[in-house]
């Protein structure tokens, strides 16, 4: 038992690191064509139907394809950049580039819910659209990216699991190395469990700063 404990101490850290990492690089990437989706979409500030469905097309693509799969096509771009492709740090590369189309429809869908009678009210004053994005929309969806960026957290979390098969690092190859192909199912429970709690934390922690910030706003 205390084997498998210490065995859990590096792949759990690895898993903390590919995920933190993972999400800076995803919101980098999907913030922006998240934002653009909102804005180009019907009836927002500027309506370009022809980019928009362009966009949609490409991130829908993106989002449906097998991460396994996109782990593999990715291999050649996490050696570019990172010079091999085996380990934590070259599965960040296919992480951030799985997780950043769903990213980009979580802040989609969270600008929307800002009301058009502040966006009005914001024209009305004289407001440009960037002032508009920047003061007023995104602001305005604070709680709907918060919850949006928690569940991408957890999301990655279980992508860096399914990386772990094909030599990704983490508890997911400690899983399948040493719990299933070694039958130690004490180091797989192991593996599971702490995945468990890390869900459940990064989920208290979202809740916990949606709760924050409805609280500033007195809305609880």
């Amino acid at each position: 038992m205390v084997d498998a404990l210490q065995m859990l101490i590096e792949p759990t850290l690895e898993t903390v690191y590919m995920t933190l990492v993972s999400a800076i690089f995803a919101l980098i990437l999907g913030f922006p064509f998240g934002a653009l989706l909102c804005v180009t979409s019907e009836g927002n500030l500027t309506p370009n139907a022809a980019v928009n469905n362009a966009l949609g097309r490409i991130v829908n693509a993106l989002r449906s394809f097998p991460f396994i799969i996109l782990v593999i096509l990715v291999f050649p771009l996490s050696r570019l950049i990172v010079g091999t492709s085996i380990g934590a740090s070259a599965a960040i590369v296919p992480l951030s580039v799985a997780a950043a189309p769903f990213v980009a429809r979580v802040v989609e869908s969270a600008l929307k819910e800002t009301s058009p009678d502040l966006i009005l009210a914001a024209k009305a004053m004289g407001s440009t659209n960037a002032q508009i994005i920047f003061k007023v929309i995104i602001p305005e969806a604070y709680p709907a990216l918060a919850s949006g960026i928690a569940l991408t957290i957890i999301n990655i979390v279980g992508y860096s699991a399914m990386a772990g098969a094909i030599g990704g690092g983490g508890l997911g190859d400690l899983a399948i190395r040493y719990g299933y192909q070694r039958f130690r199912a004490d180091v797989m429970l192991g593996a599971v469990a702490v995945i468990v709690v890390m869900v459940e934390l990064i989920q208290y922690l979202g809740d916990k700063v949606v709760d924050h910030i409805m609280e500033k706003r007195g809305l609880r």
